[in-house]
Order: structure tokens, then sequence, then C-alpha cells
């Protein structure tokens, strides 16, 4: 059961309209790295999760996410309120003649270039940016926790990335703070994903197979012969010891793929 606690969980601030920079916000809104794309991916594996600890997380993670919504969706009605965007959708009276005659301020200009996503009833629309509709193929639960734990670290660390874009395209101070404190939970969120993923023991490689122990170990030279460096100064040596020097997993240098491959389709 929902109840809508109708004081939000941070005060969103605005300062002044922006339609274009809410066409920008879209993408938190209803676009793949967004806010209700993050709560039905950990809503879904919540539901299906038997391991109490990590299901009440996932689901108090997801209903955090649904109040971002709702934060979003009221940054964007303040960035549209009192804009020309709201007269766009008025046929009579004296804008409509300034509009047609090229007269208009360049926030109106942006506004109608924004498209009916943003300017559709004066309020957001579940699309990104670009005025793609939301849809379920952005959810990419798998029943596996170990796999959509990692996937789930992605998810926060892209929605960071996203925000923090945001916070340097606008010089709304209002909107800066508000997009602040939503980018640091998305910090938050990383940091509760990467300990529920440290409590699951042998979590890689996720699954029970565990696959041909040779295979799993080879490093595949397909950027030419060991020692020979590429057109961007980059090679076989390079890939491999950086693979090698950064991991405890004893990587071996697999030099002619081609052969390798066939000897295994031979076993």
């Amino acid at each position: 059961m929902f109840l809508h606690n109708t004081k939000m969980m941070y005060t969103v601030r605005v300062d002044d309209p922006d339609p274009a920079f809410a066409k920008l916000l879209l993408e938190q809104f209803g676009g793949p790295n967004g806010e209700l794309a993050a709560a039905m991916r950990y809503f879904l594996q919540g539901w299906n999760e038997p391991h109490g600890p990590r299901r009440s997380m996932l689901l108090d993670i997801a209903t955090e996410e649904l109040s971002h919504l709702e934060m979003v969706a009221q940054m964007l009605s303040m960035l549209l309120k009192g804009s020309p965007s709201e007269l766009v959708d008025q046929v009579e009276g004296t804008y409509l003649g300034e509009l047609l005659d090229g007269k208009m301020p360049d926030s109106a200009t942006v506004a109608l270039n924004s498209g009916a996503n943003v300017l559709g009833g004066g309020g957001p629309r579940l699309t990104d940016s670009q005025g793609a509709p939301f849809t379920a193929a952005y959810i990419d639960t798998l029943g596996s926790p170990a796999t959509d734990l990692r996937s789930d670290i992605a998810a926060e660390a892209r929605a960071k990335i996203v925000y923090e874009r945001l916070i340097k395209l606008t010089d709304d101070s209002g909107a800066k703070d508000t997009l602040n404190f939503l980018m640091t939970r998305e910090i938050a969120h990383q940091k509760m994903f990467e300990a529920a993923l440290s409590a699951i023991e042998d979590n890689f490689p996720p699954g029970k197979l565990p696959g041909d122990e040779k295979l799993g170990h080879a490093y595949v030279a397909d950027s030419g012969t060991f020692g020979e460096s590429g057109s961007n100064g980059g090679g076989t040596r390079e890939g491999f010891e950086h693979a090698e020097s950064n991991s405890s997993w004893g990587f071996t240098l697999d030099q002619d793929p081609v052969q390798h491959a066939s000897a295994q389709q031979v076993k």
C-alpha cells in the first residue's frame, strides 16, 4: 500500500521559468536513465526477491525514486510556469498575431521548438528530452541478484552523470540546488547496491554454471601480435598488461584466437 505524503523529500526551488531547460530535464522524467525507469526496475526486482533484507532495500529505494519523480515533475511545472509556453495553445488575442508575425521573445521560440512533449497542457509528459515516449524496454531486470545489482549500480552511475550535466547546463541557482540533491542521492544508492552485492558470497561470475576455466582466464589478442602497437598507440601488450596488473584473475595470453576456437570445436 502506498500513502502519499504531500511534504516532498526536499524543497524544490526554481528561480525563473526556462522552457528550454525544462525540455532537457525531461531526460530524468521519462528517459532511460530517469526516475521512473529506476523505480520500475527496483520494484520489479524487489517483488521477485526472496531474500528479506535485499527485498526491503530494493523496495525502499524504488519508493524513493518515485518521490524523486515527483520532484522532477514539480521542477518541470515550475520551469514552465509563467513562461510564454502557457500561451501556445491560445488561438485568439494579440499574442497569436505577434507569433505569426515572428515578433516574440526568445523564450517563446524555444518553447515552440521544444515540441508538444513539454508544452502539452503546460505540464510534463513521459518522454525523454528528444520526445521519445517512455517504454518498458528501459527496464533490464533479469531475475539474477548478482546480475541485477551490477546493472543497478551502472544505472545509478548513469543517472548521476546525467544530473551532473544538467547542473552544468543551467544558471538557475534554485534548479542547481534541487538537482544537486537528486544527484547526491544517486551516489547514495550506488553505495547501497555495492553493499548488497558484497553481501552475496561468490557473486562472480553471476549464475550457477562456472564455465570453462581455461577460457575464463584467456586474454584474446585481437589487437595485433604481442608487443605490436596499434595506430592509436595501443596494442596487445598494453591491453593484456593492463588487465593482468589490475586484477588477481591470472590472465593467459591467447595470440591465435582463431586456432584456439577451432581446437575447442574439435574437442
